[in-house]
């Protein structure tokens, strides 16, 4: 390097050297890391040869000594090792490892977290601020002192005098969601981990203990608030008044009514081009067997006017390949997501094998078009938050999806394959559904509840088991007076027999 001087090598990996872009006389050492293409470098702050090589050594020693002991070698602020981080997630989203998206969301959080511990250097960082962050993000809320970029930038507002402008800006900031500190948390012990791995921190330093839980659920619509999304979303679009605002809203309520349909996340219907949906049929009587109806593209279809419903023995079924969190699945929808796919193909602007579904007006891959149409909406139906008060997006038709389909029965296993998801995820989420699915199970035997219809033939045929276990206390069990031939019979967890003869049970408590 053309500002190292007088180089003078005292071992392997160790040399003192002057610096021609200084003015003094100074003496410098460089310590190569051992089993690293990295170097230490150290200001001797002598200009005496001899003197300078024994503090080298010195040098030499002190490094050899904190990687033996697993203490830190380099030391840099947080915020500098957080921005090497980013540059590598930048990286990886340029290759394809993960998506831009990724990246994108990555940065926001290393914007909040510089926050917090930006100026302190990453050796300084222990677990404290580790347990302490959730503290220090209830407190400051979703717009954090400093935070400048133009999604949380509060516009100022025109206030007749200084004192109102005052009670503004003292207002209390919103509550942020368990699932945005959970994600800041993830992000800052990945880069802790980063940092660890390359030597700025001893692996002792990771913040141990797991992120904060995110409790939140977004709200899905009841059946009675999806009605009304309907009939006022349809009114929302008559009153459109521009053919571009018109073109907007109707595209927007078919998103609707499509994702309300299939489960899709939000990414992935970003992502959906026409080349990814084609239509099937399917027997009404193929259940559990395999399909062996062709695929036909849907834009195909369109082109032969082969797009109606089948009559008879078939059922037409839609196929979409979705690709999204890095993944890419297949997921089944009804033959009216068909219908509602052809009405966006006459209005949609581009509609070629490798154009998006839901396109801009300009016929464009979507950003943020669909989220803010949904949201102006939501506000126009009168749906923006739910009863637990929380803002919905339009994330809430995939949980509104996995809602009704738990309640009218579908298996977990079925339905997280379908929504690209584990079975985990469904019961944390949507275990809420299961009391209300299961109803006739769980109110079994109570006062005038009876089987679900089909089921009392498997449970009678049970019922000879129970016969003997439930003997002795059907023996000991006196009769109610009067019981016979008053109101709805009631059913203990036995049932019938084969014979039809009642079976009485021990007591159980209500």
């Amino acid at each position: 390097m053309s500002f190292l001087q007088d180089i003078d090598e005292i071992k392997s990996g160790l040399i003192i050297f002057r610096r021609a872009d200084v003015k003094h006389r100074n003496w410098y050492c460089r310590v190569k890391i051992p089993a690293s293409d990295r170097y230490k470098v150290f200001s001797l702050k002598t200009p005496h040869r001899e003197l300078a090589r024994d503090k080298a050594l010195e040098c030499d020693a002190d490094v050899r000594f904190r990687l033996r002991h697993d203490v830190p070698v380099f030391n840099r602020p947080f915020q500098d090792i957080a921005a090497d981080y980013l540059k590598a997630q930048e990286a990886r989203a340029e290759v394809g490892e993960i998506t831009k998206d990724r990246a994108t969301v990555v940065a926001t959080a290393i914007r909040t977290l510089n926050l917090y511990v930006g100026p302190l250097q990453i050796h300084a960082i222990g677990q404290d601020k580790w347990d302490n962050y959730v503290i220090w993000r209830r407190k400051h809320g979703r717009r954090p002192s400093g935070w400048l970029t133009r999604k949380y930038r509060k516009k100022p507002e025109h206030s007749k005098n200084d004192e109102e402008q005052k009670d503004a800006a003292q207002k209390a900031p919103k509550p942020v969601s368990s699932w945005t500190i959970r994600h800041e948390m993830i992000v800052f012990r990945s880069i802790m981990t980063y940092a660890a791995n390359r030597k700025f921190i001893p692996q002792s330093h990771i913040p141990k203990g797991d992120a904060i839980k995110a409790t939140e659920r977004r709200e899905e619509f009841t059946r009675e608030e999806y009605r009304t999304l309907h009939t006022k979303g349809r009114a929302w679009v008559k009153k459109a008044k521009t053919e571009r605002q018109k073109w907007c809203r109707d595209m927007t309520y078919l998103y609707t009514l499509v994702m309300c349909n299939t489960g899709m996340r939000p990414p992935e219907a970003k992502n959906l081009l026409w080349r990814d949906v084609s239509i099937t049929t399917i027997d009404k009587e193929t259940r559990g067997k395999e399909n062996k109806s062709a695929e036909v593209q849907f834009i195909a279809a369109q082109a032969q006017g082969a797009a109606e419903d089948t009559q008879g023995d078939k059922r037409r079924i839609v196929i979409l390949n979705v690709r999204g969190k890095g993944k890419a699945r297949r997921l089944v929808a009804p033959a009216n997501v068909a219908d509602y796919l052809e009405r966006i193909h006459k209005i949609a602007k581009v509609t070629g094998p490798d154009d998006h579904v839901f396109s801009t007006s300009e016929g464009k891959r979507d950003s943020f078009f669909y989220a803010r149409m949904v949201r102006e909406m939501f506000i126009a139906t009168g749906l923006l938050k739910g009863p637990a008060g929380t803002e919905r997006s339009s994330y809430c038709f995939r949980h509104t999806y996995a809602t009704l389909r738990l309640s009218e029965g579908v298996n977990d296993l079925m339905l997280a394959e379908q929504m690209g998801t584990s079975v985990q995820i469904i019961q944390e989420h949507y275990g809420h559904i299961h009391p209300v699915k299961n109803a006739d199970r769980i109110l079994l035997g109570m006062h005038a509840w009876e089987l679900p219809e089909g089921e009392s033939e498997s449970m009678d045929k049970s019922a000879a088991g129970n016969d003997r276990v439930n003997a002795g206390a059907a023996a000991r069990k006196p009769v109610r007076p009067g019981a016979a031939g008053k109101g709805p019979r009631e059913r203990g967890p036995g049932g019938d027999n084969a014979k039809g003869k009642k079976i009485r049970n021990s007591k159980t408590s209500h």
